[in-house]
């Protein structure tokens, strides 16, 4: 396949300019996505122009990431409601440059169609008021600008200068890139089509050239909710905002429907591959081949195979069988991922000094596991009990070899009901 007629297959087509495919057969082609620093970290929301990014090198051509030190300090109204907080030039370059090391995991940065990152910060920084609406502003008519869907959807609930200029910045981006680097094809969401070809209209009208523009499609999952998001929020590609269990878990809970497209979207896996394990899933729903393929890749591709090894047995503490051994060898910050929301009470490590019966441990506290000492009696007489994954009776005396080296001890009442306790010094 053509690049074009993967990116078609892939399901990560949206629109392209005439002469884009036309230009990509004749020579090796330079093409940028532009990436918001608004946060120290990417988000999974920003996988699909990552992925534009690696179909592109793949293809032989060569990627450009444009991190945006200066439109991030504007704010793109495209697909918002209300004018964003600015963020100080320190808050900017910090996340920066978090996010380009974030890039660097996907895009290969030696050889003949070696990726670059650029950061339009620096050709911004010595430019003028006066230097902008004179040398940019003069070439894009007000009518033009205003035919965007960006401005028109906020005209009645207003926009600043500021955001209504933001198309002209983004195109100057385009046409700088365009002059300084030859850089000929613009990539993004399909909500970025107005700011791409306000670009290749610079491009033209200000320097006599032609550029051309490719975009995807907006993500959605197939109940209409958005995403990206999850209870808590963006899901992040930085393990300290999203643990890789919870990355693994987004994923591993997808819907069918969506399995299917996210493996060809977020996957490099191939047609025939992807096709083998679609099979494999209608042959038996419930192993959820799809899912498992999904989330392991790219898992394995953000994180690396130790963590997704950690998610992987960070799963099997709620949904599969675990062992004790595998509760202590899981990372501090995995296994509070895990338990996160589990109810939880506090002890002292001076009180388990002589041990504490199994069922004060129970049925104690302000906030007890279990409402009684009764209660707590007959789980155990029936079994459901365990502590830190071993099944125990009412024997048990819990001391302080039960304590884990997170300081935890996690109780358990049949299959889905846990409780920590936590252990201060």
């Amino acid at each position: 396949m053509s690049l074009i007629e993967e990116l078609k297959w892939r399901g990560l087509l949206h629109d392209i300019m005439p002469g884009t495919e036309e230009l990509m057969a004749q020579e090796r082609v330079k093409a940028y996505v532009g990436f918001d620093p608004t946060a120290d970290s990417l988000h999974i929301g920003n996988l699909v122009p990552i992925m534009l990014l690696v179909h592109w090198q793949r293809a032989g051509h060569t990627p450009i990431a444009l991190v945006g030190g200066a439109t991030g300090m504007v704010g793109d109204p495209s697909g918002k409601t209300a004018e964003r907080q600015f963020l100080d030039l320190d808050v900017l370059q910090h996340n920066l440059g978090c996010q380009r090391r974030q890039l660097e995991r996907f895009l290969d940065f030696s050889g003949d169609n070696a990726a670059s990152v650029v950061n339009n910060y620096d050709w911004f920084q010595d430019m003028t008021f006066l230097d902008f609406i004179r040398d940019v502003g003069k070439h894009i008519t007000v009518n033009y600008m205003m035919s965007k869907d960006s401005v028109k959807n906020r005209l009645e609930s207003g926009m600043s200068f500021t955001e209504f200029t933001y198309q002209l910045v983004q195109g100057y981006d385009f046409f700088h890139l365009w002059k300084s680097q030859g850089v000929k094809v613009q990539m993004g969401g399909s909500d970025q089509w107005g700011n791409i070809v306000t670009g290749t209209e610079l491009i033209r009208r200000k320097g006599g050239g032609q550029a051309f523009a490719i975009t995807a499609p907006l993500i959605t999952k197939a109940d209409g909710s958005k995403f990206g998001k999850s209870e808590g929020g963006n899901v992040w590609l930085d393990k300290n905002r999203t643990s890789a269990y919870k990355f693994y878990q987004y994923w591993i809970n997808a819907a069918d429907e969506d399995a299917a497209r996210y493996l060809r979207i977020f996957t490099l896996l191939g047609r025939d591959e992807i096709e083998a394990i679609e099979a494999a899933h209608a042959q038996n729903p419930g192993a959820r081949a799809m899912q498992k393929a999904l989330a392991e890749d790219v898992t394995r591709r953000i994180h690396g195979q130790v963590d997704l090894d950690t998610a992987i047995a960070a799963s099997g503490l709620l949904f599969g069988k675990s062992s004790e051994e595998d509760l202590r060898a899981l990372p501090e910050a995995e296994l509070l991922s895990v338990f996160e929301g589990v109810p939880q009470r506090t002890m002292s490590r001076a009180e388990l000094q002589d041990g504490v019966s199994v069922v004060e441990l129970l049925a104690g506290g302000d906030a007890p596991f279990l409402t009684s000492n009764g209660e707590a009696r007959r789980a155990l007489k029936e079994g459901s009990v365990s502590v830190n994954k071993t099944k125990v009776g009412e024997d048990k005396v819990v001391g302080s070899e039960d304590v884990m080296d997170s300081g935890l001890i996690v109780l358990q009442r049949g299959k889905k009901n846990y409780f920590l306790v936590r252990i201060t010094d």
